[in-house]
């Protein structure tokens, strides 16, 4: 069954936790399966410099002006201020942060929220925040990978004796343990090889492009789960829909598009559309539920 969620929009309501609490728990109530997060530790300062843009290309998407609270943290809050819907990182960027300390958290966040956590995690596009964190841009992505590999020991087995080329774990482990036994991982990204490695090792996939370019993607996905022995019916896919421009019908219409491709999970993002304030932002999210009603 298709799963709907909101996309916590941190960049544009108070840093004020009973504001945070009042749109965790207005989420709930309406329904809504899980809520989204996404993660940013630093944002650039561009005064002085005006023209940066990530390696990628482009203008930056997010900066020093927007605000992001850590992701754990504000699931531990919300863990305790809600009681069934699911808490979804929508991406941690995990190649910035230590392995084993990520899989604490996560742990911690699991059994605080009675097992309620989905774990997206991707590879970001802003070097300057992994220099920042003292961590290495170039091998993000082979890294993560073997970061994955032992968060899953770590939450799986009571003693991890773990040996990689960037982690060396000798016979230790965490505690407490997770209720989930792994802990879902989900990646976000578009590339060839994240598409490979969603198929080898992934519980789902966050695609952010448009349906044509999904099915394209799925494509690769499903073949490499196939490869790898693995079930492509298994792996979840999500995508977010942003209300920006758009009614609530067209919303739902674009929905079914993504229902035709398999689609798992189904977000909308009230940011960017120029709504001020909590209970704005909690009128269209009621606005354009009542639009999907009918799935």
């Amino acid at each position: 069954m298709l799963q709907v969620g909101a996309v916590f929009p941190q960049t544009e309501i108070s840093a004020d936790p009973k504001a945070v609490e009042a749109y965790a728990v207005a989420v709930e109530e309406m329904g809504f399966d899980y809520i989204l997060a996404y993660d940013h530790v630093l944002g650039a300062d561009m005064t002085n410099r005006p023209d940066w843009k990530p390696l990628r290309g482009g203008p930056p998407a997010y900066t020093l002006d927007s605000m992001f609270h850590e992701p754990f943290v504000l699931f531990g809050y919300l863990a305790h201020v809600t009681k069934r819907v699911g808490l979804v990182s929508g991406v941690i960027i995990l190649a910035q942060r230590q392995a084993a300390l990520v899989a604490k958290q996560a742990a911690a966040v699991d059994v605080l929220s009675g097992g309620r956590l989905r774990l997206g995690v991707g590879i970001g596009w802003n070097h300057l925040e992994y220099d920042a964190l003292g961590m290495n841009w170039r091998d993000r992505g082979r890294r993560s990978e073997e970061q994955i590999e032992v968060m899953r020991e770590l939450w799986t087995k009571e003693s991890v004796s773990y040996e990689g080329k960037w982690h060396t774990i000798p016979e230790m482990g965490l505690n407490p343990m997770p209720v989930q036994r792994p802990i879902p991982i989900w990646f976000g990204g578009r590339s060839d090889p994240l598409l490979d490695r969603v198929g080898r090792i992934g519980d789902g996939w966050f695609p952010n492009m448009g349906p044509k370019q999904v099915a394209e993607g799925l494509k690769k996905v499903h073949a490499a789960a196939e490869r790898a022995g693995r079930d492509p019916k298994s792996i979840g896919l999500e995508t977010s829909e942003a209300i920006v421009k758009q009614s609530p019908e067209d919303a739902a219409a674009r929905g079914q598009l993504w229902k035709e491709l398999g689609l798992t999970h189904f977000a909308l993002n009230t940011m960017g559309a120029g709504l001020h304030g909590l209970d704005a932002h909690l009128n269209a999210l009621r606005r354009f539920k009542e639009a999907l009603e009918p799935w």
